[in-house]
């Protein structure tokens, strides 16, 4: 019921500012000696904002799903945390965008009377993401100056930067869905057994998704590549049931990655880094060498926050956020991030698998299985389980445009979370 829900968000909202406040005090005294107040201006904006978030949706989504919110919030205070700790130049940045991201969650959860604007302009959404990313084709640059120009400068604010790949995730899942959505010819093509309705079928899919790889490989964004090429094969598998799809996908994955090595020469750079950093720890594999080290010095407990050394390791507070949160939380720390996206995955697939309209169910997976994804990506490449991808850590790592669209992803599963969208 409504009224079971809210003290149960409440409590666990409670939570997580416990944690965030307790180590902000923490790294105030770690790093100043004393309780200075530039570490704990960012926590207050959140704790207002998430106090807010409570309240707003307590009164115009009181069906919402009660964890979600607190997902969010500790995810997010936690990123803060370590803005602060690791590159404290650019936490008002952060805060801003965490702001920002709040504001657009809470819109997306309570304004829309309905998703049907989503669903009925699937190409108008999709061809608006793809000339955008053609657009930093010839007009990309890259902040810092160096790497590959992925981002867009906003026309009227000067310094601000937006990453159309990051918006590109979120509008290939609503043409997925609503695709999957309107074709009839579902049942048949789980039954069937002539080739021709299979490739007629998803030959226009095909080439809408083959294109987005084309420009994001153009573009050398390799790490966006590879999460559309898996979201798009989990949506394939849950609209059609075809095992078939799914293995021939992960195939074509491996195929493409050898491809890749022998052709670019950041992905040979990454796998060699993956399969035995050792012999160039002081060159070329010395970022992922380093985050090694701080996982390996953060033992069970970790050295808690601000005192460790996690700023030795190169773009820390983006790439690697994962190593600084096992390095200074240590193996509890890093457990803990796990299990906030181990139960986003449970409670987005719940609400998929709970909802009346299929376009509700296939957009509500799409971005589970999106920011999981996501985190597993970035997750097994610093622990060098997987090679090195290049996303970031989603609500956690330091970037606007990843935790903008990130905060809309949410808004959309709370609002589809809600009574109205889901049989309960």
């Amino acid at each position: 019921m409504a009224g079971e829900r809210a003290p149960q968000e409440l409590l666990l909202l409670a939570v997580a500012l416990a944690f965030v406040a307790v180590n902000a005090v923490a790294l105030s005294l770690a790093l100043d000696g004393a309780l200075a107040i530039g570490h704990f201006w960012a926590p207050v904006f959140w704790t207002a904002l998430m106090g807010a978030s409570h309240w707003l949706l307590n009164r115009y989504q009181a069906d919402r799903d009660p964890l979600l919110l607190p997902i969010y919030a500790l995810l997010t205070g936690w990123g803060l945390l370590l803005v602060d700790r690791l590159a404290p130049n650019f936490l008002a940045r952060q805060t801003l965008w965490m702001v920002l991201a709040t504001g657009a969650m809470l819109l997306v959860a309570i304004l829309p009377r309905n998703l049907r604007i989503l669903r009925r302009y699937r190409y108008t959404w999709l061809t608006v993401g793809l000339l955008l990313l053609v657009a930093t084709l010839i007009f990309g640059v890259n902040p810092s100056g160096a790497g590959a120009a992925l981002w867009l400068r906003a026309p009227l604010v000067s310094g601000v930067y937006f990453q159309p790949s990051e918006l590109m995730k979120l509008l290939l899942i609503v043409f997925l869905a609503s695709y999957f959505d309107e074709q009839v010819q579902l049942d048949a093509l789980r039954t069937r057994r002539d080739g021709r309705t299979r490739v007629a079928f998803l030959t226009p899919l095909l080439l809408m998704w083959g294109f987005c790889i084309v420009l994001l490989v153009w573009q050398r964004d390799l790490g966006a590549a590879t999460l559309f090429f898996l979201t798009f094969l989990a949506l394939l598998y849950l609209a059609t049931g075809e095992w078939r799809y799914l293995m021939g996908g992960l195939f074509l994955l491996i195929v493409a990655g050898i491809i890749g090595y022998f052709t670019f020469g950041v992905v040979e750079l990454r796998v060699e880094a993956w399969w035995n950093p050792w012999p160039e720890a002081t060159d070329r594999a010395f970022q992922i060498v380093q985050s090694l080290y701080a996982i390996a010095s953060g033992g069970v407990l970790g050295q808690g926050i601000g005192q460790g050394s996690p700023v030795f390791i190169p773009v820390v507070h983006s790439d690697f956020a994962f190593a600084a949160i096992a390095e200074e939380w240590g193996l509890i720390g890093s457990m803990a991030v796990l299990a906030c996206f181990a139960l986003l995955a449970y409670r987005g697939l719940r609400t998929a698998a709970l909802c009346r309209r299929p376009f509700h169910s296939y957009l509500a997976a799409g971005i589970t299985i999106l920011l999981c994804a996501q985190a597993f990506l970035i997750i097994g490449g610093v622990v060098k389980i997987l090679p090195l991808t290049g996303v970031t850590l989603p609500f956690v790592s330091y970037g606007g445009s990843s935790l903008f669209m990130s905060g809309i992803m949410i808004g959309l599963l709370l609002y589809i979370s809600a009574r109205r969208a889901v049989e309960l």
